[in-house]
C-alpha cells in the first residue's frame, strides 16, 4: 500500500535554512512508520495494529538492532553545503547521489563564513576539534576579515579566467574548501539513522551537525515513531563494554570501580 504522510506532504520542496548560504530540501519519500510495521510483519502474515502496538513494535526492532524493515522507508533530500562538510558527508557511501559539477556549471559566489560565535582555538585533547569556547571578539573579527578576503580574490580570479576563456573545469581549480555545493542524496532510513547517529554526536565538526539537526526533523515529520525510538535508543543511548558492565556491578554492590584511568574518564563521560 503507498504511504502518504501529510505532515510530509506539506513541507515536500519547502527549504530548510542551514549555515549562511545552506539548506536542506526534501525532495521525496517512500514509505513511512507504517511501511516499517509492514514489513516487519509480513514474515508472519500479520499487517497493520493499534497505534500501540505498532509504536512497540518500532521500538523493539530498533532496540534490538532488526534493521531491514528501516531499509524499506527511502528518502531523497537536495543539500546545499560548503565542500568541506560534503567531504565528510561523501563518507558515508550507503546512500546514493548526484553533485552539481564545476565542469558544467559556473559556479556561485558563495563561500561559509562561520559566525563569531563559532570561531574557536584548537581543541587541546581533541586533535581534530575546537574549544568549545570562542575566541574574542576582536580575534574573531579578524579571522573572518581574512576569510572573506581570501574568498573575494579566489572568486575574482575564477571569473577573470572564466573572462579568458579559460575551461570551467581548469578555472575552477584554485576555488577554496568553504565553496558552496549542491547534490540530490537518497538514502534508506536505517542508513540515514546511522548517518545521524554520528554526525549528531558532539564530537562531530558543528557545521555537519546543524544539517543533521535539520534532517531529524525532516524525519520526525516522514516517521515519527522511528523518530522518537531512534533518539531514546540509539542517539541518547548509550552501550556499555564488558568490563564497563562489570564496573556498574561492582558500583551496585558498594565495591571499588574496577577500571584504569583511561577506563574510568570514558566510562564517566557515557554516564554524563
Amino acid at each position: 500500500m503507498h504511504c502518504i504522510v501529510p505532515e510530509a506532504e506539506e513541507i515536500l520542496d519547502k527549504e530548510f535554512p542551514v549555515l549562511d548560504h545552506g539548506f536542506v530540501r526534501l525532495v521525496d519519500y517512500l514509505g513511512s512508520d507504517q511501511r516499517i510495521v509492514q514489513s516487519a510483519r509480513v514474515s508472519y502474515g500479520e499487517g497493520t495494529k493499534t497505534y500501540r502496538q505498532d509504536k512497540g513494535l518500532i521500538n523493539y526492532l530498533l532496540r534490538n538492532d532488526h534493521t531491514s524493515p528501516f531499509e524499506q522507508v527511502v528518502f531523497t533530500f537536495h543539500v546545499k553545503m560548503p565542500i568541506f562538510v560534503a567531504r565528510q558527508w561523501t563518507r558515508h557511501r550507503t546512500a546514493r547521489m548526484n553533485e552539481i559539477s564545476g565542469r558544467y556549471s559556473v559556479m556561485k559566489d558563495e563561500c561559509y563564513i562561520p559566525a563569531p560565535e563559532n570561531i574557536a582555538l584548537q581543541s587541546e585533547d581533541n586533535k581534530q576539534g575546537r574549544k568549545n569556547e570562542p575566541v574574542s571578539e576582536d580575534v574573531a573579527a579578524r579571522v573572518r576579515a581574512i576569510m572573506e578576503e581570501d574568498s573575494e580574490r579566489a572568486f575574482a580570479n575564477y571569473h577573470e579566467l572564466l573572462d579568458m576563456g579559460i575551461a570551467r573545469e581548469i578555472s575552477r581549480i584554485d576555488l577554496p574548501l568553504s565553496l558552496y555545493t549542491e547534490f540530490y542524496w537518497q538514502i534508506d532510513l536505517h542508513n540515514l539513522f546511522h548517518f545521524l547517529a554520528l554526525r549528531l554526536d558532539s564530537h562531530a565538526q558543528y557545521e555537519i551537525r546543524q544539517y543533521g539537526i535539520v534532517m531529524l526533523g525532516i524525519v520526525k515529520k516522514v516517521c515519527p515513531i522511528a523518530a522518537e525510538a531512534f533518539e531514546n535508543h540509539k542517539l541518547k543511548g548509550r552501550s556499555f563494554s564488558g568490563r564497563e558492565v562489570d564496573a556498574i556491578k561492582a558500583m551496585l554492590r558498594g565495591e571499588e570501580c574496577p577500571l584504569d584511568k583511561r577506563e574510568k574518564e570514558l566510562f564517566e563521560e557515557k554516564l554524563r
